[in-house]
């Protein structure tokens, strides 16, 4: 699980669980990560964490928000980046994905890393050597008198346990797509391929659709209104898309629908 070291003077004031899908950080009192500093704005920057992947993001602040020296307005962190908010730093710590190639921003497309499948390696003969307890048996009989006992085992060859047969593979997920309902490109369509495809407009709204092992989910990203899905406005969190719901992200109506 990726966190956060808090630190000023590199004196650690604490450490934070990255557990949300959105964690804010600001001067006030309802951020999740409240920094009691003039330097700080109210309302500073978001980390929004989708999957083991973080985006940082400036919502407009005072004096900026710095990464490893550099002002970012949208920034894809990695393990070890270290961001400046006034005389504070945070540092973001994700062991789990440090050797993941590095992604130049939020508008990149983030890369799954996907499970590796071992296949079924099937069991050994057995040895000559653990059929040996196997045979003892056989020479107590023999010396009971069981005539020819022995040498009518001897002549049989020993038969490998039977291997079990492979388990059926699960059904390949359904792609995704989004249909335009309105605005000038009304009629076109969407392919969802990406893991992650980023929508609307920067500075007004922005959300995210994921795909995942379990689906398609919206979340949204930045600005002050969310996004409405079958005419219900979301939250911060995740929302599980369904076949043919309709969504309305910056002005735009478009359907979320499955291929078959």
């Amino acid at each position: 699980m990726a966190k956060l070291i808090l630190s000023m003077d590199g004196l650690v004031l604490k450490e934070i669980a990255l557990t949300k899908e959105r964690t804010t950080i600001g001067r006030k009192p309802h951020n999740d990560i409240q920094i009691d500093n003039l330097a700080v704005s109210g309302e500073h920057a978001v980390i929004v964490t989708i999957l083991q992947d973080s985006f940082l993001e400036d919502l407009g602040s005072t004096n900026g928000t710095v990464v490893n020296g550099q002002p970012i307005k949208k920034h894809f962190l990695q393990n070890n980046d270290i961001i400046e908010l006034g005389k504070y730093k945070l540092r973001y710590v994700n062991e789990a994905v440090a050797g993941q190639a590095k992604a130049a921003d939020f508008e990149k497309t983030m890369v799954l890393r996907p499970g590796s499948v071992k296949a079924a390696i099937p069991a050994p003969a057995p040895s000559a050597a653990a059929a040996a307890p196997a045979a003892a048996p056989v020479a107590a009989a023999a010396a009971a008198g069981a005539k020819n006992f022995g040498d009518s085992v001897a002549g049989q060859s020993a038969t490998a346990a039977p291997v079990a047969p492979p388990k059926p593979a699960a059904a390949p997920q359904k792609n995704g797509a989004l249909q335009l309902l309105s605005g000038a490109n009304a009629g076109k369509e969407l392919d969802l391929t990406k893991p992650l495809t980023t929508l609307g407009k920067p500075g007004v709204q922005v959300a995210v659709i994921t795909r995942r092992p379990q689906g398609f989910f919206i979340t949204h990203v930045e600005g002050a209104i969310f996004p409405v899905v079958n005419g219900k406005i979301l939250d911060a969190q995740a929302h599980s898309l369904n076949d043919h719901d309709v969504i309305e992200l910056a002005g735009v109506k478009m359907e979320f629908f499955l291929k078959t």
